[in-house]
């Protein structure tokens, strides 16, 4: 697969004349175009949903564009089911999915009705004492131990995974949920992360759909949802085959009518949880080249660092890089493209072959719509950057704006220093260095 921006060189240009760049940028048009191809490869089950993961993008403006889509949000604290009822999604519209669960979280879930996700059997009686009664719809996390494989190979290994009850736990759950009034039961399980394959899906779907069988024969209880979570990636280095999500769908259907239909229950709903495969690759990280260093190595260093995307510098996570206006010149140079971080960890890209980068250049930093803006932090006073959305018609709109000084010393309130730290800020923002630096740049 060939890595291409959604945006060019001369459009850059154009929306740092109004917003500076480091900043993340998203692509309304291929959002919903990905949106509506999940929701056509799932039409078959009229109780489809996907629930996209707010992890992934928490921004309102994104998950309002995924809605028109039919998308509820999986959510896994407090904060996250704040933002979806400050969005007015409530009730079913919410999976709230979470681990090692505060009291507080569970209560907000009960109070806006969300569908309650239990990744323990130890919290039925949790969540029992925090609600006083327990919803008629639960769900439980289901992690069969051992090691995940497909015919590609070893996919993950959820018996060193953290989620989920045993298979014994499972049957046992569901036998004291039904008798504390629980009528409708869901089955949850994540057993792999950014899988590139079609198969994936399909595969957990016959052991989740076997697990379901078994439980309603054993239990009596009415399976009304199978959820597969997430994990069906998206292919960060050109070359990766993409998943086709309308074959996952098919593949999913067939053995969904092998297992379940066949067992009589064909009135199953299936659910998703997809962040990375709904909104990665519709989000970049647009940065710009403003040092050049040579030592024992070439070194290109940008106003973006770690903050902006951590991935690479806690997972050694790969993402392609574009030098816009230089797409077709050739990669002749080795490059490590690192931030201001002080880690040496904070590097986008290392012994990378890039077009030869000048200082000014635009680098687009591909894939970073999932799990990027949201792993944000504040390490070296570091102050998170803008989001903004490329909309279908050309312009860009501001959905989240950058961080200011004020923000990141907001929870200073309780010191007398406030004032001392407000003079500091008119200061700094009174010298207005990126505008001198991006008129040096544009005059170059």
């Amino acid at each position: 697969m060939e890595k291409k921006p959604f945006v060019t060189k001369e459009q850059v240009e154009k929306i740092v004349e109004k917003y500076p760049t480091p900043f993340h940028l998203y692509d309304e048009a291929g959002i919903r175009a990905n949106a509506e191809k999940v929701k056509r490869a799932f039409a078959w089950n009229p109780g489809f949903k996907e629930y996209f993961a707010v992890k992934a993008t928490p921004n309102p403006f994104l998950i309002d564009i995924l809605r028109e889509y039919g998308c509820g949000c999986d959510c896994s604290s407090a904060t996250e089911l704040m933002l979806c009822d400050a969005l007015d999604i409530r009730g079913h519209e919410i999976m709230f999915s979470s681990n090692d669960t505060p009291r507080e979280d569970y209560a907000l879930a009960g109070k806006l009705g969300a569908i309650i996700n239990l990744d323990d059997i130890t919290h039925i009686d949790f969540v029992e004492e925090i609600l006083g009664k327990l919803p008629e719809t639960m769900s439980c996390r289901y992690n069969p131990g051992g090691v995940f494989t497909l015919s590609n190979g070893i996919m993950d290994n959820p018996g060193d995974s953290k989620y989920g009850m045993t298979g014994e736990q499972m049957e046992e759950a569901f036998r004291i949920l039904k008798e504390k009034g629980v009528r409708h039961f869901g089955i949850h399980a994540f057993l792999a992360s950014n899988t590139v394959t079609n198969e994936y899906y399909p595969q957990l779907a016959k052991q989740l759909f076997e697990l379901a069988v078994s439980l309603q024969q054993k239990t009596g209880v009415h399976i009304a949802f199978i959820n597969l979570s997430g994990g069906v990636g998206i292919p960060y280095r050109p070359g990766q085959e993409p998943n086709d999500i309308e074959k996952i769908g098919e593949g999913v259907h067939r053995v969904y009518d092998e297992v379940l239909v066949a067992a009589g229950m064909g009135d199953v709903a299936i659910y998703t949880e997809m962040g990375r495969f709904m909104m990665g690759p519709y989000g970049a990280v647009v940065t710009q080249a403003i040092h050049e260093k040579h030592i024992y190595k070439e070194y290109i260093g940008v106003d973006a660092c770690a903050v902006n995307l951590m991935r690479p510098a806690m997972y050694g996570a790969y993402h392609h890089i574009t030098v816009l206006g230089k797409e077709d010149a050739p990669c002749d140079r080795t490059y490590d493209v690192t931030g201001s971080l002080c880690e040496n960890n904070d590097k986008f890209a290392i012994d990378r072959q890039l077009p030869e980068i000048e200082m000014g250049d635009y680098l687009f930093l591909h894939d970073t719509g999932a799990h990027g803006f949201s792993m944000g932090y504040n390490y070296n006073g570091k102050l998170r950057s803008a989001e903004l959305l490329l909309k279908e018609n050309g312009e860009v709109e501001l959905i989240r704006r950058a961080e200011k000084p004020e923000d990141y010393f907001a929870t200073f309130d309780c010191f007398p220093i406030r004032e001392k730290l407000e003079r500091a800020e008119a200061v700094f923002e009174g010298l207005n260095l990126k505008n001198l630096e991006y008129n040096y740049h544009w005059q170059k």
